[in-house]
């Protein structure tokens, strides 16, 4: 598929994106905003869980407190938040705002329903995007990639390859998760932080991207 044809068809699937009501159709109580942001031009796609109340404010992924961490630690490995946010890929797992937990803990965690009815976008944004890395950020990105069973600290700091582009998984860097907080997985996340380096580098000298080593054992 050559660029000029998938950079078409993803303006239509952003089209898609953003008029789709299928949650609201089957009765979740979603805001029907989607976020996203980027082009066909992306050699990096992060993948988080779904927009929060501040990511449909401003209209972009990964806004306020996590969006600070989120950078914080891309910029360890190198990148610029403005440069990629203008440059790279950035998506999620439901694309609309889920609404607030019942129990106040929080935003309510998308439903299997809500996943299976957008999991056809994000398969089609990996195909005409078509990434060298991808960064699934937080359990429920991480999922589409690693089995659910795994624990995080068996997944973060590891690289895979799945479908021809290379897997680097983040923990959420959400404040209200305790994840992050201890010393041993920041351990983990320095590592995954320089598997993302060393990516980006190779990436500076050659455009074709980094040749992935599963080192999870899958």
């Amino acid at each position: 598929m050559t660029f000029k044809v998938r950079s078409s068809r993803l303006s239509d699937l952003h089209h898609q994106m953003r008029s789709c009501r299928k949650c609201l159709e089957a009765g979740h109580e979603i805001t029907p905003k989607a976020i996203f942001s980027g082009q066909t031009t992306g050699s990096v796609m992060i993948i988080g869980q779904a927009p929060g109340t501040t990511e449909v404010e401003a209209g972009r992924p990964f806004n306020a407190g996590s969006g600070t961490r989120l950078f914080e630690w891309l910029g360890r490995a190198g990148f610029d938040e403005t440069l990629f946010r203008s440059n790279q890929y950035m998506t999620s797992i439901t694309k609309c705002f889920p609404g607030k937990a019942k129990n106040g803990s929080g935003d309510r965690v998308p439903t299997l329903e809500e996943r299976e009815l957008c999991s056809p976008y994000l398969d089609d944004e990996l195909q005409l995007v078509e990434p060298k890395l991808v960064i699934p950020v937080g359990r429920l990105a991480i999922n589409k990639f690693y089995p659910a069973k795994d624990p995080l600290s068996k997944i973060i700091g590891t690289i895979r390859e799945v479908d021809g582009f290379a897997v680097v998984p983040l923990p959420h860097p959400s404040g209200a998760s305790r994840w992050h907080q201890s010393q041993t997985n920041r351990d983990l996340i320095d590592k995954a932080i320089k598997l993302i380096s060393q990516y980006r580098k190779q990436m500076v000298r050659d455009p074709i991207g980094l040749e992935a080593e599963d080192t999870a054992g899958a």
